[in-house]
């Protein structure tokens, strides 16, 4: 079974990604690090070449997962607006949106978000408003997907919840 988790910018799909792997005992990819491996750094490069050739480049490595057996997607966060994505996703697999409140995500991004191109160099209101701007868009399509979980809690919780909705065993 492929399982593409989807959700905003800092909303942890790759940590939790990670935590369902270690409780299932299936395999995990991270789409971003997959870029990396393609592009190098994510910032650089896209400051470069611009968001528009990044998402075909995301397009692209998405195409090669949709083809994976049994594994675990972290998707990129603007990964389902891209081109067809949404719909390729939902025709090859489990698609479970990682729902994470505004204000947790706001205070993730201000944590860690700093290296996100699309939160670059934001901060106090500017950063609240452009997560705001960017979730107004992506939220209609992040909530296509038939699984919604919660992402509030600690990255295990959260996992756990995933692992339960998604009928897997633990390894």
């Amino acid at each position: 079974m492929r399982v593409f988790i989807i959700g905003f910018m800092c909303s942890g799909k790759s940590i939790v990604g990670r935590e369902l792997a270690t409780l299932t005992g299936r395999r995990f990819v991270d789409i971003d690090r997959v870029i990396e491996q393609r592009i190098g750094p994510i910032l650089p490069w896209m400051k470069l070449h611009g968001e528009a050739k990044f998402r075909e480049v995301e397009s692209e490595v998405l195409a090669d997962l949709l083809e994976a057996e049994d594994v675990l997607v972290a998707c990129g966060g603007g990964t389902p607006m891209a081109a067809d994505n949404m719909d390729r996703m939902l025709d090859a697999g489990r698609v479970v949106y990682l729902d994470v409140p505004h204000d947790i995500l706001v205070e993730r991004a201000r944590r860690s978000g700093g290296d996100r191109p699309l939160l670059f160099g934001l901060k106090g209101d500017a950063l609240t408003d452009r997560i705001g701007e960017l979730m107004r868009v992506r939220e209609p399509v992040y909530r296509r997907a038939p699984m919604h979980v919660a992402g509030g809690g600690t990255p295990r919780e959260t996992a756990t919840l995933m692992a339960e909705m998604l009928g897997f065993q633990d390894k």
